[in-house]
């Protein structure tokens, strides 16, 4: 069952970025990240200092991991869509930090948009908050989170990009 249906009412957040490369080079390399990588901690949001109980290699739908956050917190993590090189997805719950108290959980997308010699990288991160706390999260959490979503996908475009110089190099 999905964590979100049309009749809940959710906040998200997208943010795009181009990325210097194909979609199936930014795809090949962001997909499978190492969360610790890309999301650093920022503001009122932690980072992620690594994956545990990870089942398979983050390349099929149904597969699971827990993000350890550097505020001592997790969250389970369960992959819901898989279409190299074009998009994933995934949801996030039972947060143990403070957005347990926000949040019944959150529906993250990637997708790789190919745009000439360039790709085009878009991430949504739509939260589903729990009753009462959709004007908190639209008026508060929202914009904060777009910063360090920005961020983040910044770091994620690098790192797709210096990937690819790196393997051409070899």
């Amino acid at each position: 069952m999905s964590l979100i249906s049309h009749t809940d009412r959710t906040v998200p957040v997208t943010v795009q970025a181009r990325c210097a490369t194909s979609p199936a080079n930014a795809f090949a390399v962001i997909e499978p990240v190492e969360l610790s990588r890309v999301f650093q901690a920022w503001g009122p949001f932690p980072g992620v200092r690594r994956s545990d109980n990870q089942t398979g290699d983050w390349d099929a739908v149904g597969q699971t991991r827990n993000p350890d956050l550097t505020d001592g917190s997790t969250a389970d993590e369960r992959l819901t869509e898989l279409t190299p090189p074009h998009s994933f997805a995934y949801e996030l719950t039972n947060f143990t930090g403070p957005l347990r108290h926000l949040i019944a959980g959150v529906r993250g997308e990637w997708t790789f948009t190919p745009d000439g010699e360039t790709t085009v990288v878009r991430w949504t991160y739509e939260f589903k908050p729990l009753p009462g706390r959709v004007g908190l999260f639209r008026l508060v959490v929202a914009p904060l989170w777009r910063l360090y979503a920005k961020a983040s996908l910044q770091r994620a475009v690098r790192a797709a990009e210096h990937d690819v110089r790196a393997r051409a190099s070899v």
